[in-house]
């Protein structure tokens, strides 16, 4: 049997421990339910784990919390969206109260973006 990596038994823990932001966006996005795109929560991309991403799509979903103000996580945020985009993902980001507050408002911005998107073959 093949031994998972320690970045793959992160992402299970991760999925288990979804926030509430995290769960609401979920909810909608599975099962191909935006468009018929296939999304997958907490999938590891090279060094890091993103939040929402389909691949045919290759666009990604990043759930910001507060701590995303701070300084320190903004640069490594910026080192993550630079690495990601350099290998052709799409990255949006929002603010986890965007995603509880006005959930309808960012399943439109999702929508618009993957309109934009040619289908993958």
């Amino acid at each position: 049997m093949k031994k998972e990596s320690k970045q793959t038994a992160f992402a299970r823990k991760l999925r288990r421990e979804q926030t509430d932001a995290e769960k609401a966006l979920w909810l909608r996005l599975k099962n191909r339910q935006l468009e018929g795109v296939k999304f997958r929560r907490q999938q590891p991309v090279g060094p890091y784990i993103v939040d929402l991403m389909s691949f045919g799509g290759k666009l990604i979903i990043e759930l910001d919390g507060g701590q995303h103000n701070e300084e320190e996580i903004k640069s490594r945020d910026e080192e993550r969206v630079s690495w990601l985009e350099e290998r052709g993902y799409r990255v949006l980001r929002f603010w986890n109260n965007d995603v509880l507050t006005n959930t309808e408002g960012v399943l439109e911005k999702i929508r618009e973006v993957l309109l934009k998107i040619p289908p993958s073959p």
